[in-house]
Formats: C-alpha cells, sequence, structure tokens
C-alpha cells in the first residue's frame, strides 16, 4: 500500500489515480474532507500534527510527502519520518524544491528525509504550471492576467509530469538515492503565458505587470513572508540553472515534459 499526503492538491490528486490505474492500493491523505476514486481509503490527518499520522501511515509500504507552505516554516520533518518509520514505512518519495538545489531555500525537510534511515528519493519542481491558476478569475471576468516580471522566462512544469515521475520512483526500482529537478521544456515568461492562455480560450487576453511590491502584498495573503521573498527572487532574478530546462522528467518517462500549452489547453474551463 502507498500513502499519498498532499492528495487534493495539484500533483497528489493525479499521483492518486496514478497509483489507482497501476493497482495499487491507495491511502489518501489530507486535512479537509475530501472525495477519491472507487478503492482509496481516505484518512484526515495533518503533517503539523504526527499523532494523526498512525492511521494514515498503517499497512503502507511507501510513502508521498507534500507539505504545505507553513509546514515549511514550522513542521517537524524528523517526527513526520519517526511516524513513517514506526508504522513500516520503507520508502520515502518527497517534494521539495528547486530552490534546495539553488541555495535559495532551507534544506531541512530534505535533510530530515535523508538522516530517516528510509530508502528515499528527492522531487525538485520548480515554477509550476498550475500557479496560473491564480489568474482565473481576473482572466474569467476581466479578461486580463496581471504578474510581476512579465518577460523573465522561467521552464513552468506541468503537474501531472511531477506526478507521473512520483509514481515511477514509488512504484519502480532504481529510484533510491535520486534528486530529480522537475521543469517543463522550454522557458516561458508570464507574457507568454497570456497568450498560450488565450489561445486555450479562443479569445484575448491582455497583460498587465505588476510591480515587485503590488505582486509581494498579493502573495502575503496566501504564503508565509518567507516563501514569498524566496518566490520573488526566484521569479524577478533567476539564475541560469532556474532558467534551464531539466532533462529529468525525459530521463524518468521516456518522454519530454509537457510545455505550458498543453497545460493550458487541459485546464482552459478554468479560465472561461
Amino acid at each position: 500500500m502507498i500513502t499519498v499526503t498532499g492528495a487534493t492538491g495539484n500533483v497528489g490528486r493525479p499521483l492518486v489515480e496514478l497509483l489507482v490505474a497501476a493497482g495499487e492500493k491507495v491511502t489518501a491523505v489530507s486535512r479537509n474532507a475530501a472525495e477519491f476514486p472507487a478503492g482509496v481509503t481516505h484518512v484526515q490527518a495533518d503533517l503539523a500534527e504526527p499523532a494523526t499520522l498512525k492511521p494514515a501511515f498503517e499497512g503502507a509500504e511507501a510513502l508521498f510527502v507534500l507539505t504545505a507552505g507553513d509546514f515549511i516554516v514550522n513542521g517537524d520533518m524528523d517526527a513526520v519520518m519517526e511516524a513513517a518509520r514506526a508504522s513500516g514505512i520503507r520508502k520515502v518519495v518527497l517534494l521539495s524544491s528547486q530552490g534546495v538545489g539553488t541555495g535559495r531555500h532551507n534544506p531541512n525537510l530534505e535533510e530530515a528525509v535523508r538522516r530517516s534511515g528510509l530508502e528515499w528519493t528527492m522531487l525538485r519542481p520548480g515554477n509550476f504550471a498550475s500557479n496560473a491558476y491564480g489568474w482565473a478569475e481576473s482572466v474569467r471576468t476581466r479578461r486580463v492576467v496581471e504578474a510581476p516580471f512579465g518577460d523573465t522566462a522561467l521552464p513552468a512544469v506541468d503537474p501531472a509530469d511531477i506526478a507521473a515521475v512520483a509514481a515511477a520512483a514509488l512504484l519502480e526500482p532504481g529510484h533510491a538515492g535520486e534528486v530529480y529537478t522537475l521543469t517543463g521544456p522550454a522557458a516561458i515568461a508570464p507574457r507568454q503565458q497570456a497568450a498560450a492562455i488565450a489561445d486555450a480560450i479562443g479569445g484575448p487576453v491582455a497583460f498587465t505587470e505588476l510591480t515587485r511590491e503590488e505582486a509581494r502584498t498579493r502573495m502575503l495573503g496566501f504564503m508565509p513572508e518567507r516563501v514569498v521573498e524566496a518566490t520573488l527572487q526566484v521569479l524577478g532574478e533567476p539564475s541560469p540553472a532556474e532558467q534551464a530546462p531539466s532533462p529529468d522528467i525525459e530521463r524518468v518517462l521516456g518522454r519530454p515534459a509537457a510545455p505550458f500549452a498543453d497545460w493550458a489547453k487541459r485546464n482552459a474551463p478554468a479560465f472561461r
């Protein structure tokens, strides 16, 4: 059995579906009530409260760990790993961040997983294509995308590709001790993303560039300040490594990473 935390999110939900399609027994973990495919066991639990994790981990051999922003700042990953080990889990796949590899983000979550004594694989995605959901309301109501750094390009990664790599790491041999940097196939700027959304919905979408401070104020409404500052640094002043597409998705899956335009077409209803 495989336990998937963060199972209602943009990576967790498609991962659950992939594991079920592969014939695996899955326990889906979320902090709130949710519905999942038939045969999936759902457990409400919180990584920030390790005492709630026993029923979520019981009987599992492998674990996918996705943490919320508040856990990154205040959580205790050592306690989570101890709960996993005590439950008999042997393999952990951690959704980390490309920022750990580039030195922008704290490596404490990865370090806790490494010292757990469990078999591990690290996934380090860069900028998520699904961050564009943050523009959905303004596109629906005003046909405009508002974002900072309009012409600074990053290789946005499709969360479905992250889920596919996670499924491979959980199901296949040969991924122990690997660190995969996950990006899209080409760098794309916010202004270009707006154009791709326009193509997907079949209508014009304008682009308005926000100042850094305007973007910061908006992001503080749903992200911890430390995460906001690190994110703005990546968006506004990316390093060459952060702008370069990684080959790891193709290396693991045997196919190229999906471009942002594919994500936009698949999710066009959210913007109409």
